[in-house]
């Protein structure tokens, strides 16, 4: 078991990457190997948007399915990783540390942000996973701070994934095919994120509503691109270990904080 796990930052896609042939899942599946076990897992997805952080404390969460208008079989999936209430509480000890408000949630189970990747990562599903919530009314800043206040964790052995999607205007991805060439505003977007993450403006990232070209028309709004920012404050040096398009108005683009 790795002593320290570099915080990542995955696009999920959509459900369907879990049963496609696409390059974002040959790399998912490889992911895990290479990264190697953790002793936890802290998933920040898009899909659970909150108020005030919560964290998950039930022992065993279910799968939840929550999108529509997919094929049969993705809804039949389960991902039954147990939960760890010890692991919850710890997160919730840093963010208060840090003036970070947090609570409780004992019913939550895993989105689809959290188990899609996973699902791919670590298979055998035996590895304990709690979700962070995220609060997209509070922006890019409180995200940071979040990521700041958890940096003990990849220390301590746990994997912070934060999982949301680079680029996600869901009315252009309606319609096309999973190979479509990469729009262009899509495409000029996804180049500068990696560019400031490569080479750590984080004041850019923090401003990218502002100064990202079409920002406003990749995320419309911006629950799928804050979680990037836990990662990045949890981090060090950003590197992009993956860059591919799904529909052609997704980025897969991942990068992992070292």
């Amino acid at each position: 078991m790795n002593t320290r796990f570099p915080p990542l930052f995955v696009s999920h896609g959509a459900p369907s990457m879990i049963i496609e042939d696409c390059p974002t899942r040959d790399f998912l599946l490889q992911l895990g190997m290479k990264l190697g076990t953790p002793r936890g897992i802290v998933a920040v997805s898009a899909h659970w948007t909150t108020t005030e952080p919560r964290v998950t404390m039930h022992p065993q969460p279910a799968t939840l399915h929550d999108f529509g208008g997919f094929p049969d079989e993705l809804y039949t999936l389960s991902y039954p990783a147990p939960g760890n209430p010890l692991l919850a509480e710890r997160v919730l000890s840093l963010l208060h540390a840090q003036g970070i408000a947090g609570e409780k949630d004992m019913s939550r189970g895993y989105d689809h942000g959290a188990w899609a990747p996973l699902m791919l990562m670590y298979p055998e599903a035996n590895i304990p996973v709690i979700q962070l919530s995220v609060q997209p009314h509070r922006g890019a800043e409180h995200h940071l701070a979040m990521g700041k206040a958890l940096q003990p964790l990849s220390e301590e052995g746990v994997l912070i994934l934060a999982s949301g999607s680079t680029t996600h205007n869901i009315r252009d991805f309606f319609g096309r095919e999973l190979n479509s060439p990469p729009l262009p505003y899509a495409e000029e977007f996804a180049l500068w994120v990696k560019d400031a993450v490569t080479h750590g403006r984080i004041d850019d990232l923090l401003n990218y509503a502002g100064i990202a070209p079409h920002a406003k028309l990749n995320h419309p709004t911006p629950e799928h691109f804050i979680p990037l920012f836990v990662a990045l404050g949890a981090g060090g040096s950003g590197l992009r270990i993956h860059d591919a398009f799904t529909y052609g108005a997704l980025s897969m683009a991942a990068f992992i904080w070292e």
